[in-house]
């Protein structure tokens, strides 16, 4: 039973990477799509944002909607959505077909991730979650920072069709694996919508959305521009960024595990800690970024702290929407998105007016702002016992 658990994990980590290499892998395939659909760089572009809009609007929403779908089902199907559409996207040459499906899958990202955690957190006991919502983080901490340089290698040495059949490749591995691996999941009993949508009525739920959303900001404020930065403060060349963004990953990777455990002994203290030891290392890297030898360093560090972030505010969020565990999920997929958006915005924003070096700043103050909601959050919980120790509780 440990075994087929551990593979469940592993799948679901697999559809994961897919996932979110089929988003984001197309970043890095831009320039070639221009000349195969035979469009401006702006109209490709579209392709990407029209996906995290579609994720922020509808997510809650179609999630909503399925709710009372088996959840094996509903993985299977989305799974082969992914697939056909990378198969579109590997044979088509027409724009308006390949952003068609662009949307399709968008409407469908949230409701796999509410689904997907949701499975995770079923196939282990309860103070385990942590641990099994990290190994679904780690499928997006390697996609996040893989996917791209991964597809944009393949198109570089073989073709455009190769990186876009490798992204189908991984979802349909990951078919393969829920269909065996995944029990049925029929939803026993029927939540209404009601009940589920009676969740946002909680004052305390939205300040943790307003946490998630900061800490998001603060992730990739700095993130969207990193190779940028590498670039431009620590004078790095391509292959040297190359191997700084696979150290990235790889610190991302692991500090998903190091921060889960934290978790599971306190989500108070590790939540609390979190934003606050963010915002110290961005410090360090603003004033030591020209130093090649530093920035070797504190990109273990950033790498771990960025993508911790992912088990951290989902965790976060669940402990004020536990009892609608699906919906609450898709609020994260959207809200995070939502600050991913913000922070990639107002990051370009610092770049514009202050130049490169000053991006880290916008990190930081997503990051404290990020601290002042939860510290506000706990006060509305036990005012008397944060005023005192903030720490206290668990």
């Amino acid at each position: 039973m440990q075994n087929k658990g551990s593979l469940l994990l592993l799948t679901l980590s697999v559809a994961v990477f897919g996932v979110i290499t089929t988003e984001i892998g197309i970043i890095g395939l831009l320039p070639k799509l221009v000349s195969q659909l035979h469009v401006t760089a702006t109209q490709v572009g579209f392709l990407v944002s029209i996906y995290a809009l579609i994720v922020a609007v509808t997510g809650p929403f179609i999630t909503l909607l399925l709710s009372g779908v088996n959840k094996k089902t509903v993985l299977l199907a989305i799974l082969l959505v992914f697939v056909v559409s990378n198969l579109i996207y590997a044979t088509t040459d027409v724009f308006n077909m390949m952003l068609a499906f662009r949307i399709l899958p968008a409407l469908m990202h949230a409701v796999f991730f509410s689904v997907a955690l949701v499975v995770a957190s079923n196939s282990v006991p309860k103070e385990k979650s942590a641990g099994a919502a990290a190994k679904i983080f780690a499928g997006v901490a390697v996609g996040l920072v893989l996917g791209v340089p991964l597809n944009t290698l393949l198109a570089e040495h073989f073709s455009l069709a190769v990186a876009f059949w490798f992204a189908a490749a991984a979802c349909l591995v990951a078919f393969i694996g829920i269909l065996l691996f995944v029990p049925s999941m029929p939803a026993t009993q029927k939540v209404s919508y009601v009940s589920q949508l009676r969740v946002l009525r909680n004052g305390k739920l939205w300040l943790t959305i307003v946490t998630v959303t900061m800490i998001f900001a603060a992730m990739f404020s700095s993130f969207s521009y990193v190779a940028d930065y590498l670039a431009r403060i620590t004078q790095m060349d391509n292959n040297d960024i190359s191997a700084m963004l696979l150290l990235f990953g790889i610190c991302g990777f692991i500090g998903n595990f190091v921060f889960s455990s934290f978790l599971q002994k306190s989500v108070v203290k590790t939540t609390y800690l979190y934003p606050l030891l963010f915002a110290f290392v961005l410090l360090l890297i603003w004033l030591v970024g020209s130093s090649v030898l530093a920035m070797c360093l504190l990109t273990v560090f950033w790498g771990a702290f960025h993508s911790s972030g992912l088990v951290i505010s989902q965790t976060w969020l669940m402990r004020e929407a536990s009892q609608a565990p699906e919906f609450a999920n898709s609020l994260y997929m959207s809200f995070s998105n939502l600050g991913i958006t913000v922070g990639s915005l107002v990051g370009g924003w610092f770049i514009a007016q202050f130049g490169t070096h000053s991006v880290v700043f916008s990190s930081i103050i997503f990051a404290l702002l990020a601290f002042i909601s939860i510290v506000i959050k706990q006060r509305a919980d036990n005012p008397a016992s944060v005023a005192c120790n903030p720490l206290k509780q668990n």
